[in-house]
């Protein structure tokens, strides 16, 4: 049996240690990690509860949805995650119905509207990307209104250059920072062959949220978002260094995180389980 000295010399020792462990394995328990329900797109369509119950299996506590969920009515869908112990911070609304999705997004619970892309009738010239930004400002605005935000995600098309600045200049340029936030998605930033930690410093706190999928080493960089543009695998498995990204995005207290794989070599769900596994080393 412990002598009552032996426990105090302990209990202090241990108190000793908090603020490091606060710093190491305790911290990276405490922010939470997402799925963007894309990556699982084909199971979750056919039966959405079981997967839900999965991913919470794993270790997630946040989902993302997209616009193949919406055939339910958004109670039942926020009822089914919920369920399954999943909050759903965000949702992506594409672009063509953004202005009809007010309700619904509000219905569903989120914090975020995040619009996924720019119809590729505006890729080729910044006007294009003007009319993107004006609009953005506008839905931003109504977002707020409701009681949510509105942020945008990024491909690698929006980097192309057009006389002399990109359409993504233009989006951060001519967006409202206080209406206007970014969803940045690590691998596409890569992929457009852009400096991805560059990135997130240029954006600052407009950037709230992040997708987090890596990319394959070996591959050019290309701003065509087509099949040749896609080496997505695992996080923890390519080339980026998510150390120092994870370490950024901590500084600019990104409120989420969301794995997202376009395209996995085997079961999404495999997939899911490995990047989860790998950042639980990190966050």
């Amino acid at each position: 049996m412990l002598s009552r000295r032996t426990l105090l010399r302990n209990s202090a020792t241990f108190l000793s240690l908090l603020p490091a462990l606060s710093r190491t394995g305790w911290a990276r328990t405490t922010t939470p990690l997402g799925v963007q329900l894309f990556t699982i797109r084909n199971q979750a369509e056919l039966d959405l509860v079981s997967v839900l119950r999965q991913v919470r299996e794993i270790g997630y506590s946040e989902i993302e949805t997209y616009s193949g969920l919406y055939k339910r009515a958004a109670p039942e869908l926020r009822r089914i995650a919920e369920d399954a112990g999943l909050h759903i911070p965000s949702g992506i609304f594409d672009y063509d119905d953004f202005d009809q999705k007010f309700g619904y997004a509000k219905d569903l619970g989120v914090r975020w509207m995040v619009c996924p892309s720019v119809p590729g009738n505006l890729w080729g010239s910044l006007d294009g990307f003007r009319i993107a930004a004006k609009r953005f400002n506008e839905w931003g605005r109504r977002a707020r209104q409701s009681g949510m935000r509105f942020a945008f995600h990024n491909h690698n098309y929006e980097f192309r250059e057009l006389d002399g600045k990109t359409g993504y200049d233009v989006l951060v340029e001519e967006t409202d920072p206080q209406l206007v936030f970014f969803e940045v998605d690590c691998y596409w930033i890569v992929q457009a062959g852009q400096d991805l930690l560059r990135m997130l410093q240029r954006l600052g706190k407009r950037v709230r949220l992040l997708h987090l999928k890596d990319r394959k080493p070996g591959f050019p960089a290309s701003t065509d978002l087509d099949s040749a543009a896609s080496h997505f695998t695992e996080v923890g498995y390519g080339s980026i260094d998510w150390r120092a990204v994870l370490t950024e995005a901590e500084r600019l207290q990104v409120e989420h995180y969301y794995v997202e794989q376009d395209e996995t070599p085997g079961n999404p769900i495999d997939s899911i389980r490995s990047s989860y596994q790998y950042l639980r080393t990190m966050l």
